[in-house]
């Protein structure tokens, strides 16, 4: 069987009314170019949704990973985006459009980008999971989970398919360095990384051997651009997105979605500049008000056929999470409570690719040294 990419690409283009959510007719005009490449048959099918303020692209194609033709398709999509934006007045038009042009890829251009190749199984569930208003490594909390804690995913234990674990591709984003690391051999080196999620951050995550998929496919893969190193000032959080393969040797449907069960804390939220609970929401509530949050994940359901993507299942539509986005909630108060004071407020370390030096630089010559 032939081998299918998947690509979820994404960029804030324009919101309405400050960073809240993503006009219908930014919506209406991505969803007319990629019907147009779909006919052109540069690609298979496609899928456009959004998170907060950021335009989520979903495409299959047989073009392979990093191909210039799908990315300039999706850069024109957001400048055709980002042009109604403008006519509109929207808020940020064209923030993560960091270029007037592209340049064979998208990578660096400032949108974010998840994408895998593989070789689709009989039955091949994808799930699309996308967040708004925090950081790529807000993704290794679950990404840990989904396959390396047998506490949430039983089939690590029960099904000899995956008993023998994963390869983790883990991403050092300030040095530009990369290691690849196995579960659970290697559990708590990984943990010993994977916790500073402001540098390291996991990127891909692969079967190992005596697993039914091929080893150099992977299963899972997180967006790592980081808007502030790619521009040197801040231009926002980079509002990571991931494409995770479920059931047959993976872990199930079930086990990859109960990580947001819990609204674990995460950095970004109002000016990017703050900690704050992941609240899981449906599609109708992927919007962002409560000082610009709280931080939100959205999570859809496809299978693959022939490339064509059945669904969506709109997971976090499901009561099961309302105690979840109750706490997420209760968790919210608590954190701006705080007010400007840590730990509401980001340390000083990450604070500093924000617009806070600019307000220091105002006072730095009337300090005076301490005897």
């Amino acid at each position: 069987m032939a081998k299918i990419t998947v690509s979820l690409i994404k960029a804030d283009v324009g919101s309405v009314a400050g960073h809240t959510t993503v006009h219908e007719k930014l919506i209406a005009t991505a969803q007319r170019k990629l019907d147009e490449a779909r006919e052109a048959g540069l690609i298979i099918d496609f899928f456009v949704t959004h998170v907060g303020d950021d335009l989520e692209l979903l495409l299959t194609h047989t073009k392979g990973v990093d191909n210039e033709e799908i990315h300039e398709l999706a850069w024109n999509t957001f400048k055709a985006a980002a042009d109604v934006a403008k006519e509109l007045k929207l808020y940020g038009a064209g923030q993560d459009l960091l270029s007037d042009a592209f340049s064979g890829n998208v990578r660096g251009l400032g949108p974010g980008v998840a994408e895998m190749e593989f070789t689709p199984r009989r039955s091949e569930p994808i799930i699309a999971i996308m967040m708004d208003k925090t950081e790529p490594g807000a993704f290794n909390y679950p990404i840990f989970k989904i396959f390396a804690d047998p506490f949430n995913t039983a089939g690590l234990v029960i099904d000899p398919k995956m008993h023998q674990g994963f390869v983790f591709e883990i991403w050092d984003i300030i040095e530009h360095r990369r290691v690849f690391m196995n579960v659970p051999e290697e559990m708590y080196d990984i943990l010993a990384l994977i916790g500073a999620k402001g540098r390291f951050v996991i990127k891909r995550v692969y079967p190992k051997e005596g697993s039914p998929l091929p080893k150099d496919e992977p299963v899972a893969v997180i967006s790592t651009e980081k808007l502030f190193f790619i521009k040197g000032e801040y231009v926002g959080k980079d509002d990571p997105v991931a494409l995770v393969r479920s059931q047959s040797g993976l872990p199930a449907t079930g086990e990859i979605l109960e990580p947001f069960a819990f609204p674990y804390l995460v950095s970004g939220w109002m000016r990017g500049s703050h900690n704050g609970p992941l609240m899981p929401v449906s599609l109708k509530d992927a919007m962002c008000t409560r000082f610009d949050g709280p931080p939100r994940v959205l999570a859809l359901g496809f299978n693959l056929a022939d490339g064509k993507l059945i669904g969506p299942v709109d997971f976090f539509a499901d009561p099961a999470y309302n105690t979840t986005r109750t706490i997420a909630n209760l968790i919210a108060t608590y954190m701006r409570l705080h007010g400007p004071f840590e730990p509401h407020r980001l340390p000083s370390e990450e604070m500093e690719y924000t617009t806070l030096p600019k307000v220091l630089e105002q006072i730095k010559d009337r300090f005076e040294s301490i005897e």
